[in-house]
């Protein structure tokens, strides 16, 4: 199996590779980028709506992250050549995956700083700011869930605004509490559970990241638009 697929999106031609027997990767890119990942997200929107509407059930519940996607398929009812042309098909239509619309901002009380964000002080000082800087900063920005991954409901949020973005602890913590906020590079989340993390802490939320009692367990999707807002 080789070539790109006709299709075009967003000016970049995804390269569409099989992952096993069972699987194809499609990748769309090599960066962390909002529009990269909005075409992720797109597709794999584009391959559920496949499967929820009855139009082929080949197909498993497709997995976005930064600017790929992981797209399962039965392989006893289609070979890997087959599953390709289907997936690649799906660009070439007059509206191809990414153009997806922004949604409600979800926001997430935060307190930030003392006990809760122990780090605060410290990112502050390295970027030559105060504290009340970093948190006007970090709860001023939007920002969007690129993908969940690392745990349950752990949501990988950007672009962190470049004036706080911040690397992570040369030596992880054994233990970050649950409902941390952390930033990391120019990313920022939430710890879902009590977790090691090497992600720096600025503060901490009593919104649960994560419940089964939930029809979706995780608070946050893929897509949604999150901002935070200091409290206490």
């Amino acid at each position: 199996m080789s070539g790109d697929p006709p299709g075009v999106l967003g000016g970049a031609v995804p390269r569409i590779e099989p992952l096993g027997d069972s699987a194809l990767l499609v990748t769309l890119g090599d960066v962390i980028d909002l529009e990269l990942n909005r075409q992720a997200q797109g597709l794999a929107a584009a391959v559920e709506r496949l499967r929820r509407s009855g139009a082929d059930r080949r197909f498993g519940r497709p997995v976005p992250a930064y600017a790929s996607v992981l797209v399962p398929f039965d392989p006893l009812a289609l070979d890997a050549d087959e599953a390709r042309a289907i997936v690649a098909g799906l660009f070439d239509g007059p509206q191809p995956p990414g153009t997806d619309e922004p949604g409600e901002v979800i926001e997430i009380p935060v307190r930030y700083g003392g006990d809760d964000g122990p780090d605060l002080a410290a990112i502050a000082a390295a970027h030559e700011l105060t504290p009340a800087d970093v948190v006007r900063l970090h709860s001023e920005a939007d920002y969007r869930v690129y993908f969940l991954g690392f745990a349950p409901g752990f949501a990988y949020l950007g672009p962190l605004p470049a004036a706080i973005v911040t690397p992570r602890l040369a030596t992880p913590r054994e233990r970050v509490p649950a409902g941390s906020v952390a930033i990391a590079d120019a990313q920022t989340g939430v710890y879902p559970f009590a977790l090691p993390g090497g992600w720096r802490i600025i503060g901490r939320t009593d919104t649960p990241m994560w419940d089964l009692r939930r029809d979706r367990p995780s608070f946050l999707q893929p897509g949604a638009r999150v901002r935070f807002r200091a409290i206490g």
